[in-house]
């Protein structure tokens, strides 16, 4: 059994879209980080850079204690090593799905990430920020758009842990909407992948009241998601 510590961010949805596409049995545990669960000492000992997604593997492969993943990314080569699934299992192409995977976690996550700070988040609006996360992320969807160029998914025919790794910071906001115009082949690859049922399962997850997120942050929630709160 799978426990997934989990809240509906776009990291969140990369660990319950592979979990949905593998059958695999998951339990999720809410993660409140609006209200700073993610600093619990209960939640820092299996995620020890307070960040959420985190897992915790009842019945790993070598058949002894339960086994702590933290990283969204960390998480789905994990769980491709642990089934067999979603991961080729050719050099070359393992070698092609693991760079899209670490490309994701190293520039497309982050920089989609500041640019949705800036957009949305942030308290007053910073011109210099918003242009340069806007043109860094519409930089990096057009490597992705010329990558699908020609190919179903990123690493070639097969969905691999790359597309599940890409597809939830493909404009995750709904109040700054990316302009994906000029990325055809991108939104080819998005509408292939939104229409799977295990997506659609995967995103009514995040769909439940208990993860309901307030229309406006208040000054407390603004500390605790971007600040670090102060030790008690």
């Amino acid at each position: 059994m799978i426990d997934l510590h989990y809240w509906p961010t776009p990291n969140g949805h990369k660990v319950t879209l592979f979990l949905e596409e593998s059958g695999l049995p998951f339990t999720l545990k809410p993660v409140n980080i609006g209200a700073g669960e993610q600093f619990t000492p209960e939640f820092l000992a299996i995620a020890p850079n307070n960040r959420m997604p985190a897992m915790v593997d009842h019945a790993p492969a070598d058949g002894g204690a339960p086994i702590s993943v933290f990283e969204s990314g960390a998480i789905l080569w994990y769980l491709a090593e642990k089934t067999g699934q979603f991961l080729p299992s050719d050099v070359r192409g393992r070698s092609v799905a693991n760079e899209w995977l670490f490309w994701q976690m190293a520039g497309l996550g982050p920089m989609t990430g500041q640019y949705g700070h800036f957009n949305v988040y942030a308290p007053e609006k910073i011109s210099y920020a918003i242009d340069r996360y806007t043109q860094e992320t519409q930089r990096l969807l057009g490597v992705l758009d010329r990558r699908l160029a020609g190919r179903a998914f990123i690493a070639g025919d097969a969905y691999t842990i790359a597309d599940m790794a890409c597809y939830p910071w493909i404009s995750p906001y709904t109040s700054a909407p990316l302009d994906l115009e000029p990325h055809a082949h991108l939104r080819r690859w998005r509408d292939a992948i939104a229409v799977r049922p295990a997506t659609q399962r995967a995103y009514a997850l995040g769909k439940d009241p208990r993860y309901a997120r307030p229309k406006d942050l208040t000054d407390e929630q603004r500390r605790v998601l971007f600040g670090t709160p102060t030790a008690k």
